[in-house]
């Protein structure tokens, strides 16, 4: 192939009722929404007058239930919903909007598995949750085994952005693995090793595999083409 196919971006519409987060992990270093954040305040938006300190928006939890056409809903994009000072009761609230929302496809992602396992059973999982955990280095695949202990219908790892080598995994439960190279000026490298174990790795355990991009300065221009290969599959509820 000679050019690069569209990559389907797998959420549509962003839902935050949350906005702010703090720095867990290195994946945090190069964080895009404190950056957002803070140009969001300058420009005088009303939802980020705190910048990037954690705020809760009541108003917000119940905005899905007004989406009558189906959605592809990003909960959490400028936040974490299991952040730890975020209170367990507004958490089961944004559940509990999901689940009066069949006709919408939630994404949860999260660096909290801790956290997310602990208020785990406290959930109503309904199959159009998909719950996932970022893991962007070795150090941090525990984070899979809190996912795999939890009911959740729907499980995926976020390898993104992939910074380490993250070696053998056990992808028991896992529906899907999506990787993508950090990009921007301060990006960190990724390594051809790193993506194609994973890609051999989902390949034997039968789970579904994504890869987004390679990342770095010239994000574009780099693409996501692997050893000759694209591989731009989605969950059929993420395609368009």
């Amino acid at each position: 192939m000679n050019f690069e196919p569209k990559i389907v971006e797998w959420t549509e519409q962003p839902w935050n009722p949350i906005t702010g987060c703090t720095k867990v992990s290195s994946g945090c270093v190069n964080c895009y929404a404190e950056k957002t954040a803070v140009w969001l305040q300058r420009i005088g938006n009303r939802r980020y007058t705190n910048g990037f300190n954690l705020t809760l928006h009541e108003d917000v939890l119940e905005q899905p239930l007004h989406w009558r056409k189906p959605r592809r809903v990003f909960i959490g994009s400028m936040s974490d919903i299991f952040h730890r000072d975020i209170p367990n009761d507004f958490i089961l609230k944004a559940f509990d909007v999901m689940n009066r929302c069949p006709q919408h496809t939630f994404i949860v992602l999260t660096k909290r598995a801790d956290k997310m396992e602990t208020l785990a059973p406290e959930i109503n999982w309904t199959d159009n949750i998909w719950l996932g955990v970022t893991v962007e280095e070795e150090r941090y695949k525990e984070r899979i085994v809190n996912l795999q202990n939890t009911a959740a219908v729907r499980k995926f790892i976020c390898a993104e952005p992939l910074i380490g080598d993250l070696g053998e995994v056990d992808l028991t439960g896992i529906d899907w693995l999506v990787i993508g190279g950090e990009s921007g000026s301060n990006c960190r490298p990724i390594e051809e090793d790193w993506v194609a174990s994973l890609r051999d790795q989902c390949n034997n355990q039968d789970v579904m595999f994504t890869f987004k991009q390679w990342g770095g300065v010239k994000r574009k221009e780099n693409g996501s083409l692997l050893q000759g290969e694209y591989h731009h599959s989605l969950p059929e509820v993420m395609r368009d």
